[in-house]
């Protein structure tokens, strides 16, 4: 049979990613508390095209994911970014990885429990030097208190729930827990899926004590990022969707380059 995607192509214009997107697949992640999570993912993989090829062949790609079961990792991640490469004679190649990811929280008075939902996301990039580029990223539910709605009021300040998302490259492994427990603890109060009323209480008050801005979130988050030595980059996002107004409340800070972490550091001691 004809070949398409290998005759030429005579426009002399190389592709930066040609593949599929969105492809629903399951997947076993790792989990800190039970070991290992069976969830569902939506896959994105690519590579890039030379200009004198008319097309890749888009089948290795889904063949290619079986790569991942029984477990996914960020080793078996290094593991397809290569085998892309190979199999599909390619220079560099990615990989966008999206998933929710299921914790037990209790309650915080009643110690209920509920299953609380986070979407996490991996990329990965393989170049043509075979260097492997690794961020993982959380978005985190939260809520917020506004520092000063409560000054100015002479009774009670809006509050409204938020998403932080937080996203680093590190030098070792790093656990998804770790990362929820640095955006929830920045933020005014967590957010539980369970509330008895003596939990409506503990949250009401805790967030009314411990206000915050959008740019306090941030701030707090990238503390603790520059404090540690395992984070070589990051990225934290702050959006408040506000109770008071028809728009979001919005902050972000990127570390930059990693060479720039120290820097950093000096300058948000003195904010």
């Amino acid at each position: 049979m004809i070949d398409i995607q290998k005759q030429r192509d005579h426009r002399n214009i190389p592709i930066d990613k040609v593949g599929v997107k969105n492809l629903r697949y399951p997947i076993t992640v790792l989990d800190r508390v039970n070991g290992h999570q069976s969830t569902v993912a939506s896959i994105s993989m690519y590579v890039d095209l030379p200009h004198q090829d008319k097309g890749t062949h888009m089948s290795r790609f889904v063949e290619l994911l079986h790569l991942f079961r029984p477990e996914f990792s960020l080793k078996s991640f290094s593991i397809i970014l290569n085998q892309m490469k190979e199999s599909l004679d390619a220079r560099s190649s990615h990989v966008e990885v999206t998933f929710p990811y299921f914790i037990e929280k209790k309650a915080p008075v009643s110690r209920s429990p509920g299953l609380m939902d986070y979407t996490c996301r991996i990329t990965g990039s393989c170049d043509k030097h075979n260097n492997i580029d690794l961020i993982v990223e959380v978005a985190v539910p939260i809520s917020s208190v506004c520092p000063c709605s409560k000054e100015i009021s002479d009774g009670g300040a809006h509050n409204q729930r938020g998403e932080v998302r937080l996203a680093t490259r590190f030098k070792k492994f790093i656990w998804i827990e770790d990362m929820i427990t640095i955006v929830e603890n920045a933020a005014s109060c967590e957010v539980y899926s369970v509330l008895k009323r003596v939990d409506e209480k503990f949250v009401t008050e805790k967030g009314y004590n411990n206000p915050k801005f959008v740019e306090d979130i941030v701030r707090d988050v990238a503390v603790e990022m520059n404090n540690d030595d395992n984070i070589t980059w990051f990225s934290v996002s702050a959006e408040n969707f506000e109770s008071i107004h028809n728009h979001s409340a919005y902050a972000f800070i990127s570390s930059g380059d990693p060479s720039n972490k120290k820097r950093l550091a000096n300058r948000e001691s003195h904010l």
